[in-house]
């Protein structure tokens, strides 16, 4: 995706937030009603898609430092000739030029046992692929292309910038909404007398409808991520087979993946190749799909 496109997105995303915000408040006639308490809700729009949307595009500009610093992630010497890291470049590099990616992305490797890699970065140019130490050590060649096949697709589907527009729309949707009924419920019926015991209440009630609209959010994030697993493993498939991404499915389900651990942040989690399934209600969160259901629609492809 190119810069242009980018940036085309970004404010055509933005320019959908404002008109479906502006459309509900019309539909229900709160337009004056607002008003008349005194809220400016034209500005507040605003600063919420500011907020919101700026909020989401640092996290993504700082994508890469981050997950190096938090992961402990190493960068890799493109022409080290040590075995296990030759073949992890080669292995890059072939599936880049399979993909039509012109730039390499860097590559790193964290220490920690599991069977697990991830791409994160801004845009392709600068992104980054990372894998555990456990899965170099463990995997074959063949299960290796599967799993990085799958994460060089994330990079080509453009899923870091996705997922920070989504993300920073349902900042927006959060921020608006939380402040809209906190200033209504905290001011309606009450004098000005009272209004230092109204500040009071509204801030409390900002909290407390931000955590509430923040889960809400959180299960079409994870919606749309569980989507986006799918269309990467097809990726995976097309660039390295079928089979090899299968293969690396069946070997990350044997593996059986621990917790993460607490310091990692969702954002890591979600660009990881798998992680441990939720159960019950809390599979609405999940940010991937059970392995054996992306196994079984992988095996279901022509």
């Amino acid at each position: 995706m190119g810069f242009a496109k980018r940036i085309f997105l970004f404010l055509v995303t933005n320019f959908l937030v404002i008109v479906t915000l502006s459309l509900v408040i019309n539909l229900f006639h709160l337009g004056p009603f607002l008003t008349a308490h005194g809220i400016n809700y034209q500005s507040l729009l605003i600063f919420c898609l500011i907020w919101g949307m700026g909020g989401a595009f640092i996290s993504l500009a700082l994508s890469r430092v981050m997950a190096k610093w938090l992961m402990g992630v190493k960068l890799v010497d493109p022409n080290s000739r040590d075995p296990e890291t030759a073949r992890l470049v080669s292995t890059v590099e072939k599936l880049c030029q399979t993909a039509g990616l012109h730039d390499i992305p860097e590559i790193g490797i964290y220490n920690s046992s599991d069977l697990n890699a991830f791409a994160t970065g801004p845009t392709k140019r600068r992104s980054l692929i990372a894998v555990s130490s456990g899965l170099l050590h463990q995997m074959s060649q063949k299960e290796l292309e599967g799993v990085l096949a799958h994460e060089i697709a994330h990079i080509v589907n453009g899923d870091m910038v996705t997922m920070t527009l989504l993300q920073g729309v349902v900042n927006a949707f959060v921020m608006f909404l939380a402040r809209i009924f906190a200033y209504l419920l905290s001011n309606v019926g009450k004098s000005r007398s009272s209004s230092g015991g109204s500040s009071m209440s509204y801030f409390l009630l900002v909290f407390l409808f931000e955590m509430v609209f923040m889960l809400l959010g959180s299960i079409v994030i994870a919606f749309y991520s569980r989507a986006r697993e799918f269309r990467a493993d097809a990726g995976g498939a097309e660039f390295s087979s079928k089979d090899k991404m299968i293969a690396a499915l069946q070997a990350l389900s044997r593996a059986k993946p621990k917790a993460a651990p607490k310091a990692e942040p969702e954002s890591l989690q979600a660009f990881k190749i798998s992680t441990p399934n939720k159960m019950g209600i809390m599979r609405l969160f999940s940010t991937h799909p059970p392995l054996e259901e992306r196994i079984a629609r992988l095996q279901e492809r022509v």
